[in-house]
């Protein structure tokens, strides 16, 4: 019997939902989905040059675990690139120590230590929790 995956630590959401092909309308694009576990994977490696090693302590995971949540990261972003796809960052199975909101007001990133209904930028309160765990 296969045991429960273990849930990834994220230490912060990127500033941004996705990304989509330059000069191609959205309405007629397919997306691809990055989990926020493969965009940590990216951010610590090819961002913040970390080792595969240390990225997987950061995300509390075992390093073959690391080299497949990245491998499978680098495949979606490649799959986006090739065939012209949007890439939409959002799902997966991790943990955050945070509250992430994002404020349909003003389009702000707010990343709060406990939640909140308010945006801290322009007072609505018409926020959309990014993240299902705090």
């Amino acid at each position: 019997m296969a045991r429960t995956p273990q849930k990834r630590k994220i230490t912060a959401p990127p500033t941004m939902e996705g990304f989509k092909p330059f000069g191609i309308p959205m309405s007629t694009l397919e997306p691809v989905i990055l989990l926020f576990e493969e965009y940590e994977a990216i951010r610590l490696c090819d961002y913040d040059g970390l080792t595969q090693d240390q990225a997987a302590e950061r995300m509390t995971v075992s390093r073959p675990t690391f080299t497949r949540i990245y491998e499978k990261a680098r495949r979606t972003i490649a799959q986006a690139f090739v065939e012209g796809k949007a890439i939409f960052i959002e799902g997966g199975n991790y943990h955050t120590d945070e509250h992430w909101y994002r404020c349909e007001s003003c389009k702000k990133l707010l990343i709060e230590q406990e939640e909140t209904e308010q945006c801290g930028y322009c007072q609505s309160a018409e926020l959309r929790k990014l993240n299902s765990n705090g």
